[in-house]
């Protein structure tokens, strides 16, 4: 019997060593054309992956487990700005992004799928508590999805009933305590309504309050709100149509982080018109509005692409309609505004990185970063709609997708 239970926690002993050692054995891809995220193309190598992480890039580390010769390989996409429990309701029309209820559990995790599938591994969340549940089970591994930021509750400016300054710091500091990542504020309403929804010290007290408690401040803005939301030092500017040059300034001398959209936003509206339609936000009568700004929107972009120093990233204000399509952004940004295609790259890697405070971590292929890899069957610096056709996933060293054509590998 004692021999037997000796034989026993050695027949252990081996499993859990072979187990180990399985887990320890690097993961070994081979490409012929990377892109590192930095704005550098490195040609022939091998990227060696250990658990979660990239070690080295070693063009005769061996045995190749994947061959991603002639595609294109380079960090998993950042998005930073994604709505990703927006959903349509089981009548087909626009339900917003509330409610925790079974339907919109699974609608959420499709979304996370489907994004990820598409070739983004990070997403920042603008917001929803819905958010914090599929972020949780995200990072658990219970769901597959791209990692989440979320700012839970936004804080939507409505003048003085949006609260005295201290009400507004502590409201702050609740989303904190709720789990936020960041703070999402609304500034002004629309393009068609610019005004400023917040006054100067209301902004002031909303963006020096997230910085005290370690939170990032990224704001909803058009034309006069953009200069409150510099003045008030926060974090980053979504949308800012009508911005004046000077505020463009402004930006890069205090090192503002900008998101500005080309397309994606408002054609995912047209194309989906009538499941938006009459529901809360989008009177039916607003249709032939929304076609009108589309040039309005690019012509902006192209303006701010041209604005030397600007810190741009990217952000497709994915939502209903479009989870899954966020790659998009980048062809209305290189097609139709003028961006340079490897900046529209860097945009959603590296610089993307810095601005969500993880440039350590996401964002570049090298050592010690994240096993963030994807794979397209094209190249996007010579045609932009190669975004399309992402073939491999890697998030954290774990492979999400797998499906590399015959004619790679040569």
């Amino acid at each position: 019997m004692r021999m037997f239970k000796v034989i026993s926690c050695l027949v252990f002993i081996i499993a859990i060593s072979a187990t180990v050692e399985a887990q320890a054995k690097p993961t070994i891809i081979q490409v012929s054309t990377l892109l590192d995220g930095r704005g550098h193309v490195i040609k022939d190598t091998r990227i060696v992956v250990e658990r979660s992480k990239i070690v080295r890039l070693d063009p005769r580390a061996r045995p190749v487990d994947y061959d991603l010769r002639g595609l294109t390989v380079m960090p998993g996409w950042i998005d930073s700005h994604v709505h990703i429990t927006w959903h349509f309701g089981p009548d087909g029309k626009n339900a917003g992004q509330g409610g925790l209820t079974p339907y919109v559990i699974k609608e959420s995790e499709t979304n996370a799928l489907v994004t990820l599938m598409a070739g983004f591994t990070t997403v920042q969340s603008l917001g929803s508590p819905a958010d914090i549940p599929l972020r949780d089970a995200i990072a658990k591994g219970t769901v597959r999805g791209p990692r989440i930021l979320t700012a839970v509750d936004p804080l939507f400016g409505r003048g003085e009933q949006t609260g005295t300054p201290e009400e507004i710091r502590a409201f702050v500091r609740k989303q904190k305590e709720s789990g936020a990542d960041v703070i999402k504020i609304f500034a002004a309403n629309s393009v068609r309504r610019p005004e400023p929804t917040l006054s100067q010290e209301q902004l002031n007290a909303a963006c020096d309050e997230a910085r005290k408690q370690g939170l990032r401040a990224v704001v909803h803005a058009y034309k006069d709100a953009v200069h409150e939301a510099i003045v008030a030092g926060c974090t980053q500017i979504e949308h800012g149509v009508l911005t004046t040059d000077d505020d463009f300034a402004l930006m890069v001398k205090k090192g503002i982080w900008f998101d500005p959209q080309a397309g994606l936003v408002l054609e995912n509206y047209v194309v989906n018109w009538e499941k938006f339609s009459g529901t809360p936000g989008f009177p039916p009568e607003v249709l032939p509005i929304v076609k009108e700004l589309m040039p309005v929107f690019q012509d902006f972009a192209k303006r701010a692409f041209k604005f030397p120093g600007l810190k741009i990233v990217f952000g497709s204000d994915a939502l209903a309609g479009s989870h899954g399509r966020n790659a998009e952004e980048f062809i209305y940004r290189v097609r139709d505004a003028g961006m340079d295609p490897m900046r529209a790259m860097i945009s959603a890697n590296s610089l993307a990185a810095e601005a969500l405070g993880m440039a350590d971590q996401i964002g570049s292929i090298a050592p010690g970063f994240q096993a963030d890899i994807i794979a397209l069957d094209g190249d996007p610096l010579k045609d932009i709609t190669a975004v399309r056709r992402v073939v491999f996933v890697m998030k954290g060293g774990t492979i999400y997708k797998n499906e590399i054509p015959k004619s790679a590998g040569k």
